[in-house]
């Protein structure tokens, strides 16, 4: 099964209508892009269009890995097995909150681009 479908069900299950759904991605040319594309059309879900890279339009780039900065500032690793353990642990002490605002926040981000016609935005 699909992720998306577990995502749809999962959202109907708690009284979500996923009708208005909308979708971004980004749209690499890819086998496997046009079978989620394929699949985002079966759902009815509707796909936000979005230029070919804008760091500013995804949530890891402005919010995810901005906070991450933040938390990784004077931190020395010995070896790879440190990092792995300190970036599970990042995201497992992150409240749900903190995912939600990443993603809320990008109608307003989005909004920013727009008005910015494109160009790159320095927080």
């Amino acid at each position: 099964m699909f992720t998306l479908d577990r995502v749809d069900q999962a959202l109907r299950r708690q009284g979500v209508d996923t009708a208005p759904t909308k979708f971004l991605h980004d749209n690499a040319r890819s086998r496997v892009a046009k079978i989620i594309q394929q699949k985002i059309e079966e759902m009815g879900w509707e796909v936000l269009p979005h230029p070919p890279y804008s760091p500013n339009l995804t949530p890891s780039g402005y919010h995810l890995f901005r906070s991450m900065h933040h938390s990784l500032a004077e931190k020395k690793f010995k070896n790879r097995d440190e990092v792995q353990i300190w970036v599970s642990n990042f995201f497992e002490s992150q409240p749900v909150e903190f995912f939600k605002k990443g993603i809320h926040s990008l109608r307003e981000r989005w909004r920013q681009v727009i008005d910015a016609d494109g160009e790159y935005l320095l927080d």
